[in-house]
């Protein structure tokens, strides 16, 4: 129920940061990144707080990591 209501306030922030950046008028490429970030901090979230309540410490340290590496490698492969 937690999760549920986490993904809901991310879609709402979403919502919020889309309006704010077609009034503010910026570019479509940006107004995609913003949504992007979005959707990736929404799945880490889910991600962590799953494999916190299912394992254990040592567990979730390490997901985290590759969650981390892989954004990494995501976001620096596509505007470098």
């Amino acid at each position: 129920m937690t999760i549920l209501l986490q993904i809901d306030g991310m879609k709402a922030v979403a919502a919020i940061l889309v309006e704010v950046a077609v009034l503010a008028g910026v570019e479509i490429v940006l107004l995609v990144v913003i949504v992007v970030v979005v959707v990736v901090v929404v799945v880490v979230v889910v991600v962590v707080v799953v494999v916190v309540v299912v394992c254990e410490v040592e567990v979730v340290v390490v997901v985290v990591l590759i969650v981390v590496e892989v954004v990494e490698v995501a976001v620096v492969g596509r505007y470098h």
